[in-house]
């Protein structure tokens, strides 16, 4: 079996539980417009693609193709989710366990995720121990989002490890699309927002229950 020298971790869905928080910070932005709000589980299908396509999801379609409204409402959900970006958001069971695992094995780690990198950052330095990560990579103006492979790679680079070498975590068919482009081993997480069909669809090459999973099914090399 092939042994592996780093994990890359989307963070919503993965890492984090983050829904409640994103769902109630939207629908707040709706409220505050007079618009019809969501069902939290209709936001599992809104996110993934960065704040941006989230805002853009839940709008309207009428008020989502207004530019110059659209434009209000993100930076409106943008005020309200900094507010309660860890109001209810909390790591998922088993996280914190399997990362202290790898920390031992002295497996290199890294997070991409298309939250904005402020929001990340904030979210993994209270959620997680300082220096878990590596590196922490999320929406930067300018650059491209998943499942464009580009940060993934830049983060490859700056590890020192080659993209053959990497196994990707994640609960998106986004997820395993960018994990498929940059040559990386696909692995889903069915713990998160989306589905067992969406993740095979999409690339997954493995599937895992529960995150201490990843300890067992996939070999690091010491």
């Amino acid at each position: 079996m092939k042994r592996y020298e780093a994990v890359i971790f989307d963070l919503d869905g993965t890492l984090i539980n983050s829904i409640d928080d994103l769902a109630d910070s939207c629908n707040d932005m709706l409220i505050a417009y007079d618009l019809p709000v969501h069902e939290v589980e209709e936001y599992k299908y809104f996110v993934g693609n960065g704040v941006g396509k989230l805002v853009e999801r839940a709008l309207p379609k009428d008020k989502a193709a207004d530019k110059e409204f659209y434009e209000k409402a993100l930076v409106k959900f943008k005020e309200l989710y900094n507010g309660k970006v860890l109001n209810k958001t909390r790591a998922y069971s088993g996280v914190r366990e399997t990362l202290l695992k790898l920390i031992e094995k002295n497996v290199p780690m890294a997070v991409c995720t298309n939250k904005p990198m402020d929001a990340a950052k904030t979210i993994i330095s209270i959620l997680f121990e300082p220096d878990t990560f590596q590196v922490v990579m999320g929406d930067r103006p300018g650059y491209p989002r998943k499942p464009d492979p580009f940060t993934c790679l830049e983060i490859c680079k700056e590890i020192g490890v080659e993209p053959e070498n990497v196994v990707y975590l994640g609960d998106s068919g986004v997820d395993m699309q960018t994990a498929v482009s940059a040559g990386f081993l696909p692995v889903g997480a069915r713990w998160g927002f989306r589905t067992d069909d969406e993740l095979l669809e999409n690339g997954a090459e493995l599937l895992l229950d529960k995150p201490t999973d990843l300890l067992f099914k996939v070999q690091f090399k010491k």
